[in-house]
């Protein structure tokens, strides 16, 4: 195909992307209230007899649940967006690289769906019940529904991102760029790097921070031994 007409399908495929996730918004949009509360639920039920959530900005009722609705259908349009950069790349390759490319491609918005599920269930309990307990008495905990909401996203996608390690791993073996026993090797580094990057990315405390680090670290394990069978399964065919 010339150039112009792989922009021009590059272009129909972004308008299906932005239209998808339109559609979903504006399904969504009648419950962003409903959907706000789902999402705060964690805080909410640990909150003190007699406080609530509180919004400090006069539009903050409407933008804030507007604003997660808008991430939420997102969210869940991804595996159409997916879907869409799939087929603009995958007639540029080869027979055995879409043979592989496409299961890592429906793992990853697997695994992601699967650390946001893992952040809302396990991790925020935790840490709320963490951050309610340990204020001084006399303090009325009112959280801005605005500053909880970058702070859940935030969380949200630091384990999104987390939980594709081992799609990283296994890429990084299937190009060649490294081996699984030099990521074994190279295990403590990853430990450390691990807490490290959960440092950065969760609130200043161990609870938070080891609870990221040590599902990634689980992770990089299992990117290892799928990168493992994949040298045992590739290496025939090679010889």
């Amino acid at each position: 195909m010339p150039l112009v007409a792989h922009l021009t399908e590059l272009r129909d495929r972004l308008l299906r992307a932005i239209l998808a996730v339109l559609v979903v918004f504006i399904c969504l949009f009648p419950f962003a209230n409903d959907i706000y509360t789902f999402v705060s639920q964690p805080l909410r039920a640990l909150l003190p007899p007699g406080t609530s959530m509180i919004a400090t900005e006069v539009a903050s009722p409407f933008l804030t649940p507007f604003k997660l609705t808008l991430f939420t259908a997102l969210f869940l349009a991804i595996p159409y967006v997916l879907y869409q950069a799939w087929g603009f790349i995958a007639p540029g390759m080869y027979r055995h690289e879409k043979r592989l490319a496409f299961p890592l491609l429906a793992s990853s918005i697997l695994l992601f769906y699967c650390g946001a599920a893992f952040a809302y269930f396990v991790v925020f309990p935790l840490i709320f019940a963490f951050f309610t307990s340990v204020g001084p008495e006399d303090i009325a905990i009112m959280t801005d529904i605005n500053r909880y909401l970058d702070f859940v996203l935030k969380l949200f996608f630091a384990f999104g991102i987390a939980f594709e390690i081992p799609i990283a791993a296994v890429l990084m073996i299937w190009a060649g760029v490294t081996t699984p026993e030099a990521l074994a090797r190279k295990r403590p580094y990853i430990i450390v790097g691990c807490f490290v990057f959960g440092m950065l990315l969760t609130p200043p405390d161990i609870i938070s921070q080891s609870l990221l680090a040590l599902p990634m670290w689980l992770l990089f394990e299992a990117g290892v031994v799928a990168g493992r069978l994949l040298v045992r399964e590739r290496g025939p065919a090679d010889d």
